[in-house]
């Protein structure tokens, strides 16, 4: 009889405003964000993540989503990571808003189990920069996260970790 292993497939969020988002979304942006994610796919005992440098990997810690089971083998799994390193998420293709750590694990999360992570946390950047305040009125109506946009771009995150190819 022919078993095939199934490995656990968690998703690991973190708010990179610590709280922050919840105080002062309200004021800046017109409406309430409950944090700023950071996301991860923890799969075979290591965390995965995209970040400015490329996809990295460090143990675990964090909040979790439980996202089902996969049969990917850790040798086809690294296959595929480095196959998406190469590419789609090589450290020059990072962008906060577009490209960035929860769209890679989104896609991952699909292949691995079929499933996407929750929309509140992929469709936060189209959220945030959409989004008019009073404040914004005298920018002629531009959204605020527009205005915002050329600040944000220009932060580097980078939660630590080891980049799977070996590249800084």
């Amino acid at each position: 009889m022919d078993q095939t292993e199934s490995y656990p497939v968690k998703l690991y969020i973190y708010d990179m405003s610590r709280g922050m988002a919840r105080q002062l979304s309200p004021l800046m942006l017109g409406r309430q964000l409950d944090g700023i994610w950071h996301t991860a796919i923890v799969i075979h005992g290591k965390e995965f993540f995209f970040v400015g440098e490329g996809i990295n990997n460090c143990p675990p810690p964090g909040s979790v989503v439980d996202l089902g089971s996969t049969e990917v083998s850790a040798e086809l799994f690294m296959d595929y990571l480095m196959s998406l390193a190469v590419s789609t998420y090589g450290r020059d293709k990072y962008n906060l808003f577009e490209h960035n750590c929860n769209t890679f694990s989104d896609e991952v999360a699909q292949f691995l189990t079929g499933k996407n992570i929750p929309s509140y946390i992929t469709d936060l950047p189209s959220e945030v920069l959409s989004t008019v305040t009073v404040r914004s009125a005298v920018f002629l109506f531009r959204p605020f996260g527009q205005i915002l946009r050329p600040l944000l771009d220009s932060i580097s995150v980078n939660p630590g970790g080891s980049n799977i190819t070996g590249q800084r």
